[in-house]
């Protein structure tokens, strides 16, 4: 049986992370303006090779299939909404990604470099030194990702690009991105000043806006829950 607790404070970091990496779907965003002049050579990629392109404050992972495909975990609220691959399959748009990593649907989809890069430079195989794993075969890994093909639920901390391209490229599905960024938050609920601090906000909003769930409920529920967690 779940927790609610547990729950209710997965969904405050999963919130919170998004929010903190609004800017890598900001389409104004100099990295993500689409030049296409950066430099990649598609003929150097291997089939199994981890592709990895660096943004603002995340890093966007995937998997060469060969022949310019690759293999990518994608949060995409259209997936809800229509069956139509015609529209699914179009590349997705920041609006479409934020509203699915809200709605926590995604599918692992195959896209061209190109559109997998969007613009930016391309890493390949950098999660081996960083993670100091060591690889399953090449083909093993791009038959790993052939299988995930399709639907499948989001999470930014439990089940993202990375933990995808972890699985197949080493086996075990985790994410240091989204490791770093809970022990970021477990330092800040560490200290008791964020508990004092989110008491002040909630009082604060309840005096501006007057009583009601939406505002009451958060000035009461955060601060007990940072308090619990220290």
């Amino acid at each position: 049986m779940k927790n609610p607790m547990l729950e209710v404070l997965s969904l405050l970091l999963e919130k919170l992370l998004l929010i903190s990496s609004f800017k890598l779907f900001s389409s104004g965003a100099p990295s993500e303006n689409k030049a296409r002049n950066s430099f990649y050579e598609i003929n150097d990629f291997l089939r199994g090779d981890v592709l990895e392109v660096p943004r603002t404050h995340l890093t966007h992972y995937g998997i060469y299939l060969g022949d310019n495909r690759v293999a990518h975990m994608m949060p995409d609220i259209l997936l809800a909404l229509t069956d139509d691959k015609r529209l699914t399959q179009k590349v997705v748009s920041n609006k479409r990604l934020i509203l699915g990593v809200i709605g926590r649907v995604a599918s692992v989809r195959v896209d061209t470099v190109e559109d997998f890069a969007y613009g930016a430079n391309i890493l390949v195989n950098h999660l081996d030194e960083s993670l100091k794993r060591k690889a399953l075969l090449n083909e093993e890994v791009a038959q790993r990702a052939e299988k995930l093909l399709g639907l499948t639920s989001y999470s930014l901390l439990w089940n993202n690009c990375e933990h995808f391209v972890t699985y197949c490229r080493f086996g075990a599905p985790i994410s240091p991105q989204a490791d770093k960024f809970c022990e970021n938050v477990k330092t800040i609920i560490r200290d008791q000043r964020s508990v004092l601090a989110s008491a002040i906000l909630g009082l604060a909003s309840i005096v501006c806006l007057g009583l009601a769930s939406y505002t009451t409920l958060p000035a009461i529920f955060i601060p007990f829950f940072l308090w619990m967690a220290g």
